[in-house]
């Protein structure tokens, strides 16, 4: 029986020949396709979204006259345009109607490759992809630290009245002031350290940014309450800086409910004080409890006799 010897030159001419037939078969292997589109994006009131996609040619063989590339959406084909951003980058602006979440899509590249019988027709395209469009999204915080009580700026788009700001976990008083904005009471942490901010909502957790609670220290006079069942008496409370922006929320509770009845304490914005009127209830014996300040807390003894 004889064998018919291959030259080493021979095997790697079929080598070439077989890896340039399946580049032709495959255009993906060709042509890479990279697509710069984000995959979530901001709702806008012309709610008109850009599609960018990158062509990259991995031979020479390939005629860059011939790229022509398309985006498939909606299943409609469109032509896409070249970007000013680069070489090789194009684009395509597309109207989505009102209401919708997302938008399904692909890019399909034709081109054509040089080849020894003449050019050749080829085409590279991309998986489907889901873009959500995204309604609600946060731009950033009004500032970065701040003292416990202070109320703290969120600014975005497409807030709710059901939202809520999270500090790690601890969940901070939360005020709807409109679609683009709501806001947060430093609630009573450990202060002299860095928090991480989180918007909460039925949609899920948004990051916001860090915050870093800093310390402060509160006077109140006088140190106690004694008071009769009905009887009034002022309070008055000191903070050794001016009150930020929205005021400073003094978060006080107590163990005796029923015997101190007493207003929301909120220093007002660019004052060190303020003074509130405190009423004896039923009688009882307690204390009045502001965490967050000094070694941690300020406590006021209470006690209040019948009449």
């Amino acid at each position: 029986m004889h064998t018919n010897r291959i030259s080493p030159a021979r095997k790697i001419l079929l080598w070439l020949v077989a890896t340039l037939g399946l580049a032709l078969l495959s255009g993906c292997d060709t042509v890479v396709l990279t697509n710069l589109t984000a995959p979530s994006l901001p709702e806008n009131p012309s709610q008109i979204y850009t599609f960018t996609l990158r062509v990259t040619p991995k031979y020479s063989t390939v005629v860059g006259t011939s790229i022509s590339p398309k985006i498939i959406i909606d299943g409609q084909s469109f032509p896409m345009k070249r970007s000013s951003f680069g070489e090789g980058i194009y684009e395509f602006e597309y109207q989505v109607s009102g209401g919708r979440d997302a938008v399904a899509y692909y890019f399909l590249v034709p081109y054509q490759m040089e080849t020894q019988n003449g050019l050749r027709d080829a085409e590279a395209y991309t998986e489907i992809v889901h873009a959500k469009i995204v309604r609600r999204y946060v731009l950033s915080l009004e500032v970065n630290r701040g003292p416990i009580g202070a109320r703290i700026s969120v600014l975005g788009r497409g807030f709710s009245a059901q939202d809520t700001i999270f500090l790690d976990n601890l969940a901070a008083r939360t005020t709807y002031e409109s679609p683009n904005a709501i806001s947060f009471i430093v609630p009573a942490v450990e202060a002299s350290k860095n928090y991480r901010v989180m918007l909460g909502s039925a949609a899920g957790n948004s990051p916001v940014g860090t915050f870093r609670v800093d310390p402060s220290s509160l006077n109140v006079s006088p140190s106690s309450l004694n008071l009769r069942s009905g009887e009034r008496q002022p309070l008055t409370f000191n903070v050794p800086v001016s009150a930020p922006p929205g005021g400073l929320l003094i978060d006080i509770t107590t163990d005796v409910p029923e015997s101190v009845i007493m207003p929301e304490i909120i220093v007002p914005q660019g004052q060190t004080s303020v003074t509130i009127t405190v009423e004896g209830g039923k009688a009882g014996n307690g204390s009045l409890f502001i965490k967050g300040f000094g070694a941690g807390e300020v406590n006021i003894p209470v006690s209040v006799t019948g009449k």
